[in-house]
């Protein structure tokens, strides 16, 4: 009977035994520490986690109204409360893999895995970024799904706020009064704008004056609020023109963004079904044998769409 040898380069690991699973731990938990990074939506919305089906179904309450209670009568449960539920469809698995070639890898210096693994990681975190940012920009323009829920908002500033930070700062306020006006819950609000912006609003002297109430670090470049709202920094709010789906996409992720230059959300704006959650797979031996190479592969498998409309505002540069 033939024996299995694995044999390695010098300073290469065998894929073998031991080592194979060492590997594969470490691949692992690379890919995903990358991916964590990296992702600024994971929690900045609702995240339902199933174990079956093609798609999963979130609640969705309106508002009880509270009454005097007259002496001797019985209390029956008056309130009709609307409900509705907002059904989100699994894409199809999504995928990021590499293949890294034994020979490569043992005349690079550096750890080539690693570095591949990164790769893997922020390739799936920047299509999450980019899929739930759509969804929140097409909740800002969707109507409220049940009677007594608003509908999303459109804060058309002209193209000066997406050159000038102080009217960026002025759009936040109107944001945060919008959301007030809405009865939305004043925690957990976010805008969400291009590095561009975001510098700008650093360099704004309202924003950063502490004798305004600012909170920011001039030094840092940095700006951590705005009427309450924290602000994060992200190249995958969308800019153009996605005139279709994608193939393997079963929820709507397509719209013209091109006016939009922030995203502000509640964190009950959109939500995420989990099918699969982050996985990373490895070839086998055959694979190796064949192609002296060794795949890797990230995936999973989730789905996002609109919840509250009335829980997003997009600042736009369209005229007002």
């Amino acid at each position: 009977m033939a024996e299995n040898l694995t044999l390695s380069l010098p300073g290469q690991k065998a894929l073998s035994g031991e080592s194979d699973a060492l590997f594969m731990k470490t691949f692992t938990g690379e890919v995903m520490t990358a991916f964590e990074e990296r992702n600024v939506m994971k929690d900045l919305h609702r995240v339902r986690t199933i174990d079956h089906g093609k798609s999963a179904s979130f609640a969705l309450l309106g508002k009880a109204a509270a009454r005097y209670h007259t002496p001797g009568t019985a209390i029956l449960g008056s309130n009709k409360i609307a409900t509705e539920e907002r059904t989100i469809n699994i894409d199809d698995l999504l995928i990021a893999d590499v293949a890294i070639y034994d020979l490569d890898d043992a005349k690079n210096h550096y750890d080539v895995r690693q570095e591949y693994s990164k790769q893997l990681g922020w390739a799936l975190a920047r299509e999450f970024d980019k899929k739930t940012m759509r969804v929140g920009v097409l909740a800002a323009r969707a109507s409220g799904l049940i009677a007594d829920e608003p509908g999303g908002s459109v804060i058309k500033g002209g193209p000066t706020v997406e050159t000038d930070g102080e009217k960026l700062a002025e759009a936040m306020f109107s944001c945060a009064q919008i959301f007030d006006e809405k009865d939305i819950i004043e925690w957990e609000r976010t805008l969400i704008v291009r590095p561009a912006q975001y510098y700008l609003l650093a360099q704004t002297t309202k924003v950063l004056n502490r004798d305004w109430g600012g909170a920011g670090v001039y030094a840092d470049g940095s700006v951590l609020k705005v009427a309450g709202i924290q602000i994060i920094k992200s190249n995958n709010l969308p800019n153009t023109n996605i005139a279709s789906a994608v193939t393997g996409e079963k929820n709507t992720y397509y719209g013209d963004f091109t006016n939009t230059v922030a995203l502000c959300i509640q964190k009950e704006a959109i939500g995420t079904v989990k099918l699969k959650d982050l996985t990373v797979e490895k070839s086998g031996s055959d694979f190796h044998i064949m192609y002296q190479s060794t795949m890797m592969v990230g995936k999973y498998a989730m789905g996002h769409g609109i919840l509250r409309p009335g829980c997003a505002i997009e600042i736009s540069k369209a005229a007002a």
